[in-house]
């Protein structure tokens, strides 16, 4: 058994996201000539109770530029990594908690540590001489597999100038064969949407996930441009194809007060929980993600209690991807999927103990980008190698979104006959999985 390898320089550059702010860019380095990078991704939308990127305020780019996280990295960091074995994730991130000594990692910041933490782990693959996706299904005992994409149509909320009040109109392809034919579906129904909305004047270009910008004179108006878009495309609603949303509540929502600003009117949350009833029962939902805001845990425990045997109820700003938090969940019965976001977490470490978590609770898992990405493919890479079975992205456009997309069909051909689909597995516990025959992974 060879020598681990040791970190031998630890990078840290200035870079760009989608939305043209500054991120960071980590690169480490190891004494058997292998490397891995990381890009940190950024959230518009964000949870009170995730890890916080440093910033450094000021007039310069709206106050976001990154010198102190990337001085963070240099200065503090990079001296306690250097001569560490790569493959000690653990001890790593570990030692960088306690060295922020944060709660929500501000001294050193989100940003800084999740790309430190991620490059890491990309460096510990290398050395391994194995892609990533293999490098941590062996490392957490998975077997891998090509996760159903849960891809956005319309943007709204703080992804489009808050011109609709829900954030994600999104479509999900369970009764396809495989995880190229989820593609291929989601593309037609993404350009049929567009075409519906340019000839009724309702186009105002494109969101920041790459989703259409829409002009909806309420919120329900998207759910019927997205079932007209969805027939256009030649499918039937409901069958291999499903809705999905993001609602996001906390960004409309606090202390059981709702205020959707397109409609002009207040909720309470038994007012919430019944619109999105309504809607429930009117169209193919099969996953609704934050119903409820975060600071509501009542609202969300009642919207379960009510509609969990239906559909995926996800956790995100409510859950953070902070094991705490889910065990919280779990034990009142709030929600019944988390989403995985890196960054909300801080390190991979902290991350993989909420994965498991849910695994283990039998709670569904979607790994996520952030509306503010880059070419960084680290999370297609967690979706298959930790057998999430779903991945959220963004839309079916824009290179940052389309550059991951593009992976898992890398990933797949990589594969070979070994490849596996999530497919219908991932929605078996809802309406969907119930009616359907197709909910074991396929050949992907």
């Amino acid at each position: 058994m060879p020598d681990p390898a040791l970190i031998t320089a630890v990078h840290a550059e200035r870079v760009w996201d989608s939305r043209g702010w500054p991120t960071i860019e980590v690169q480490v380095q190891l004494d058997d000539g292998q490397s891995g990078q990381a890009i940190a991704p950024a959230g518009a939308s964000r949870g009170t109770r995730e890890a916080v990127d440093l910033r450094d305020g000021g007039p310069r780019l709206a106050g976001k530029d990154v010198q102190q996280a990337l001085a963070a990295v240099r200065e503090r960091i990079a001296p306690m990594l250097i001569g560490r074995a790569v493959g000690d994730q653990e001890g790593i991130d570990a030692a960088m908690i306690a060295l922020d000594g944060t709660a929500l990692k501000s001294r050193l910041g989100g940003n800084a540590m999740v790309a430190t933490s991620l490059a890491v782990l990309h460096a510990a693959a290398a050395s391994a001489r194995q892609p990533l996706w293999q490098y941590l299904s062996q490392r957490q005992g998975t077997q891998p597999s090509l996760p159903l994409p849960e891809i956005q149509i319309f943007g709204g909320g703080a992804h489009a100038g808050r011109r609709v009040d829900i954030q994600d109109f999104m479509v999900m392809v369970p009764g396809a064969g495989s995880y190229a034919e989820t593609l291929e579906v989601t593309a037609e129904i993404y350009h049929a949407a567009g075409s519906l909305m340019k000839q009724a004047g309702k186009l105002a270009g494109v969101a920041d996930e790459g989703g259409w910008w829409p002009m909806f004179d309420d919120n329900r108006e998207a759910l019927d441009m997205l079932m007209r878009a969805i027939e256009l495309a030649g499918e039937r609603p409901g069958d291999r194809v499903v809705i999905s949303l993001d609602i996001a509540a906390s960004e409309f929502g606090s202390k059981g007060r709702y205020r959707l600003g397109l409609e002009d009117r207040a909720l309470d949350t038994e007012g919430m929980i019944r619109m999105l009833g309504e809607w429930l029962q009117a169209y193919p939902i099969a996953s609704i993600e934050d119903p409820l805001a975060e600071d509501d845990p009542e609202g969300m425990r009642a919207f379960t209690q009510a509609w969990g045997h239906h559909l995926q109820i996800i956790g995100d700003d409510f859950l953070v991807t902070q094991e705490r938090l889910l065990e919280q969940a779990i034990a009142q019965g709030a929600c019944n999927a988390v989403l995985i976001k890196c960054n909300q977490a801080g390190t991979v470490s902290e991350t993989l103990r909420t994965w498991d978590r849910a695994r283990r609770a039998g709670w569904g898992q979607i790994v996520s980008a952030r509306s503010g990405e880059t070419e960084d493919v680290s999370i297609v890479h967690l979706s298959v190698g930790l057998d999430a079975a779903q991945l959220k992205v963004g839309s079916f456009a824009r290179s940052e979104r389309m550059v991951k997309w593009n992976e898992g069909l890398r990933i797949a051909r990589a594969m070979g006959s070994q490849a596996r689909f999530a497919g219908g597995r991932a929605l078996a516990g809802t309406w969907w999985g119930r009616q359907h025959a197709a909910v074991r992974s396929t050949p992907a």
